[in-house]
């Protein structure tokens, strides 16, 4: 059996993790690089391969690793070939081989040598048109004197030229034109590097260098080039279709880069693709380019088009179980791809659940219903006014409007909800990696019908400032606000199961704010203000407030098993003007899946405050600023099973000194002593379409408590005080 691999390098500038990949024979895995567990669960079979349950253990367990010195050969090659091309020319790599029983134990000694780097750097065209573009574009540059001899570097940079020069016309351009001699005679570690741009010799040398510009553009909507079809031209371009064309000429037209009478380009084929695949109406599409004649300087370009059906029914049954109160819904929806021919997508939502609530006193019914409906728009390109289609072109934006009605009938109260919202997406072709959110208009109506003696008596009536909070949450309320959000993801899967091994971070940026229009106005009308001091519409008065939140996600690849993920996200909320506190919607709360797992959702802070009595304070449990903080060693176990071990750390505030809420307020030299920490253990079910987790976390330092052991509970655990359980489904960040 192999027992171990291990890695050794000379230079202590040497990633051996890059290298650790290129092992083509690992021994068998560990859980948390400890325990053989899978092995352990292989060796539970039985030797009848008929038995169900011996073939599921073979399927979940893992085959002992059974040593093949031939993949030790090619993992020395691997990681050898590898070195040269980050430029160790002279480097080796020796295997120490220890046989203990029936046991063998690997280790790689890498012996890189000295790196060798670019000296000297020359160029060699054989055409000189060529030659004057490259020149112009040598601002973008990869190369440069003193960079080491890297293969990759190099890759890149031809990649690069390949690119321009596809984009200036030249059809025929590939790769193979661009090649590079470094010559390593000329100093000990320094190298000659040449840039050589010919021809290959099994290019046509007439056409090697010719540029070609588009001749006809044509778009078949369900149908192909020779089948009989009725015709149509819009702005130059051809269009083929059966009876009537089922998406409008525009539409096509600004998803379509490749114009007639332009230069060959190949960043407008991979727009055009991406841009014409997004309409909801279209499956997919074909792209291809045709020359003109043997002779000829002109493109022919056919794009094929495969629509879908219109019109989608679908339904959902769901089951709900909030606090043991166990409940169903029924969700129906229907869309239309096409609405208006324009590639509008409408979908129309239909929502009714019900809920038996047990374990109240006082009501006179017992159950909860609720019916929601919710429509929305959405159109395939930004729709604002006094922006060129060409500008839309680049912005790759859709527009949507949709508007929600929810019913709500609980025996404590019934609560109404209307809302309506114009929101813009887009994510520009020139920065793919940004997506960007723009809510123009968001409207929100809260409104409440009824509310029952029992419950108004007891909280809303109630002269305990500990409901102050509950108080403003149970009152009508309206906003009307602006948001601006953007996501910028880098990540790239780099190898084996794609769940955990990327390296690359994550950034989400998000700032909105309320009422601050309507406040100018009511300002500037002088409009009468209520009771408490504020404006209102509609005889309800408005929130006004700002919050920004940024979130930050990062994870690093350890090899094909295991990798580290971090976390950080700040939030802040301020009401001001026409508001005390905000909205309980908008509000943040601490604790559950997807924050500090040692304590359950809304049972921390905000700040060191704690409940009557020890007792979990739901209403009053949330703040308008807050902090987490994780780091999360993830490591695939077995067959579907994922693993992780994490430490959490966080809290929320207020930045107002509310009633009955000690040790709730932020303040800047206290707030990190009341920021708790919580560690445990994770499991995940990797099922592809999405992950189930179960998540275990203990308290480890709790700021409800201010001093004593209480204040830390690490050193004097207790399991029925410390910990908490979440099921959640999809990773926590």
């Amino acid at each position: 059996m192999l027992a171990s691999v291990k890695l050794k390098s000379d230079s202590r500038r040497l990633s051996l993790g890059e290298y650790r990949l290129l092992v083509r024979q690992e021994p068998n895995a560990r859980w948390f690089q400890l325990l053989k567990v899978p092995l352990g669960i292989y060796c539970l079979q039985g030797n009848d391969s008929t038995k169900r349950f011996n073939r599921f253990i073979r399927r979940i367990g893992e085959a002992p690793v059974i040593y093949d010195e031939s993949l030790t050969d090619y993992s020395i090659q691997a990681i050898d070939a590898a070195l040269k091309n980050k430029g160790y020319l002279h480097s080796r790599v020796t295997i120490d081989t220890l046989q203990r029983g029936h046991k063998v134990h690997l280790t790689y000694n890498i012996h890189p040598g000295m790196r060798y780097y670019v000296g000297n750097i020359r160029y060699e065209y054989d055409n000189d048109t060529v030659r004057l573009l490259v020149e112009a574009d040598s601002s973008n540059s990869q190369l440069y004197k003193g960079m080491p001899l890297d293969a990759s570097a190099l890759n890149a940079e031809r990649t690069r030229i390949v690119n321009l020069l596809r984009d200036k016309g030249y059809y025929n351009f590939h790769k193979e034109f661009v090649t590079f001699v470094a010559d390593t005679a000329v100093a000990d570690y320094g190298v000659d590097l040449t840039l050589r741009m010919a021809r290959p010799h099994n290019v046509d040398s007439a056409r090697a260098y010719r540029t070609y510009r588009l001749r006809d553009v044509n778009i078949y909507e369900e149908t192909v080039p020779g089948e009989p079809s009725d015709t149509t031209s819009y702005k130059g371009v051809n269009m083929y279709y059966n009876d009537r064309i089922k998406i409008f000429r525009r539409v096509y037209s600004n998803h379509n880069y490749i114009r007639p009478d332009s230069l060959y380009r190949a960043t407008d084929l991979r727009d055009t693709y991406s841009s014409i695949n997004s309409l909801s109406p279209i499956s997919y599409s074909t792209i291809r380019y045709r020359e003109a004649g043997e002779d000829s300087t002109l493109l022919d370009c056919d794009i094929n088009v495969k629509l879908n059906k219109t019109n989608n029914i679908s339904a959902e049954v769901e089951g709900t179980n909030t606090s043991g109160d166990l409940g169903a819904a029924v969700v129906l929806t229907f869309a239309n791809r096409n609405t208006f021919r324009g590639a509008e997508s409408l979908s129309l939502k239909l929502r009714g659940a019900y809920e038996a609530i047990k374990g109240l006193e006082g009501y006179n019914n017992q159950n909860y219903i609720e019916y929601s409906a919710e429509l929305g728009l959405r159109f395939p390109t930004l729709m604002v006014p006094f922006v060129s289609s060409q500008k839309k072109q680049a912005i790759k934006g859709t527009s949507e409007v949709s508007i929600m009605y929810d019913s709500q009938n609980r025996p404590e109260f019934h609560r109404r909800v209307l809302t309506a919202a114009w929101t813009y997406r887009w994510a520009p072709t020139f920065a793919p990696g940004w997506q960007h959110r723009l809510d123009l208009l968001s409207m929100n109506y809260v409104f409440m019908p009824w509310i029952s003696d029992t419950f108004r008596e007891e909280y809303l009536n109630s002269d305990d400032p500990l409901y102050a909070v509950l108080r403003y949450t149970y009152e009508d309320l309206f906003i009307v606000k602006t948001g601006y959000s953007f996501t910028y993801n880098s990540l790239k899967t780099v190898t084996g199961n794609g769940l955990y091994h990327t390296n690359g971070f994550q950034i989400r940026f998000n700032v909105e704010t309320a009422g601050n229009v309507l406040y100018g106005l009511s300002s500037l009308f002088k409009a009468q203000r209520t009771t408490d001091g504020q404006y209102s519409l509609f005889d309800i008065a408005y929130s006004q407030y700002a919050k920004i939140d940024f979130d930050y996600a990062k994870s690093f690849v350890i090899d094909d098993r295991n990798s580290i993920a971090l976390h950080a996200a700040v939030g802040v909320g301020i009401p001001y003007g026409n508001s005390t506190i905000l909205p309980y919607e908008k509000r943040y709360f601490a604790g559950g899946a997807n924050s500090v797992r040692g304590w359950g959702v809304r049972e921390l802070g905000p700040g060191s405050y704690v409940g009557n009595d020890g007792n979990i304070d739901y209403i009053n449990q949330t703040g308008n600023v807050k902090l987490d903080l994780s780091v999360e060693y993830r490591s695939h176990l077995f067959w579907k099973i994922h693993g992780a071990a994490f430490i959490d750390a966080g809290n929320i505030w207020n930045t107002r000194n509310y009633t009955d809420q000690e040790g709730g307020l932020f303040k800047f030299n206290r707030f990190y002593k009341q920021i708790a920490v919580a560690y445990g253990l994770g499991l995940r079910l990797n099922l592809d379409y999405f992950i189930i987790r179960l998540d275990g976390g203990m308290k480890a330092i709790n700021p409800a408590v201010e001093s004593g052991s209480g204040h830390y509970p690490i050193l004097h655990p207790k399991l029925s005080r410390d910990f908490a359980f979440h099921f959640a489904v999809g990773l926590p960040f």
